[in-house]
């Protein structure tokens, strides 16, 4: 059998107890370690499980699943997932290949930032397509994420933005020499996020545009969510780009339309209050 487990959001006690029977059941147990990363280590987790843990990177589990599934035809093998298993499509890949090996799979849910969000307030209900915002490069800047949020805003709905993750990258050059030398981990910060979405609306303005979303876009910025330290903070997307909200994970929303009662609870995290007086009351209903 091939357990998907989630673990939550926070550290190595928010794993439901149904996860947890099944990764102690289990001969053998795979940390994803490249989707989500959670606030504490491998060895916490090793330690309240009572179990040892492989780290599954990316290149493991896309170019090697199959020893890992021949492994689960044989004895139970649990893979762990940071938030829920199906947070990234990597993991219905895996379930597919199970599939049609004939290997059984049952897979344990848990809390993810899909619904965590809710926890400034926003309702869950009232968000659109959820979108990635990537790590630009002096040669690569992709604004295709930009769009979907545009039109999540323009059908009245927020956008959760779920920021960039670099684990276990090569440098070019390293890349080209087949050196296995990685770059060290980057986590992309709610600041970087919307410095990225304030040069986007620039762009769109050169280009005789009239964006959807301003400096003045009333934003979410999110880190933590579901730890001890977690930290909220709403404001402009102006005040996103400079707002302190420390360790990773970050995670950014941009608001529709807003209901009264969510107006209510954003202002409870207010970076500037007077923010609201002169924005959002234009959006709400």
């Amino acid at each position: 059998m091939l357990y998907l487990v989630g673990l939550g959001l926070g550290d190595a006690k928010d794993i439901t107890v149904k996860g947890l029977e099944a990764v102690r059941r289990c001969r053998r147990g795979y940390l994803e370690a490249y989707t989500s990363v959670l606030t504490v280590g491998k060895e916490a987790l090793e330690e309240f499980y009572g179990k040892e843990l492989i780290l599954a990177d990316r290149e493991m589990v896309e170019q090697e699943a199959d020893s890992l599934l021949k492994e689960a035809d044989v004895c139970d093998v649990a893979f762990l997932v940071v938030g829920d298993p199906f947070g990234a499509t990597t993991h219905s890949d895996l379930v597919l290949r199970a599939v049609k090996l004939g290997i059984p799979y049952k897979v344990i849910h848990n809390a993810s930032i899909m619904n965590a969000v809710g926890c400034c307030g926003l309702q869950l209900y009232n968000f659109g397509e959820t979108v990635s915002i990537v790590f630009w490069t002096d040669t690569w800047k992709p604004e295709s994420f930009f769009d979907k949020i545009e039109k999540n805003r323009q059908n009245g709905m927020h956008t959760l933005c779920l920021l960039d993750i670099k684990m276990k990258e090569q440098s070019l050059e390293n890349l080209m020499k087949g050196r296995k030398i990685y770059e060290p981990p980057r986590y992309m910060s709610v600041n970087q996020a919307a410095e990225q979405l304030l040069a986007i609306i620039q762009n769109r303005r050169l280009q005789g545009e009239k964006p959807e979303i301003t400096e003045n876009t009333i934003c979410v910025g999110l880190a933590r969510v579901g730890a001890p330290d977690e930290k909220i903070a709403s404001g402009t997307l102006q005040q996103m780009s400079t707002v302190e909200l420390g360790a990773p994970l970050h995670s950014l929303i941009v608001t529709g339309t807003m209901h009264p009662l969510e107006l209510e609870m954003l202002k409870l995290f207010s970076v500037d209050s007077s923010s609201f007086e002169n924005n959002a009351c234009q959006r709400t209903t």
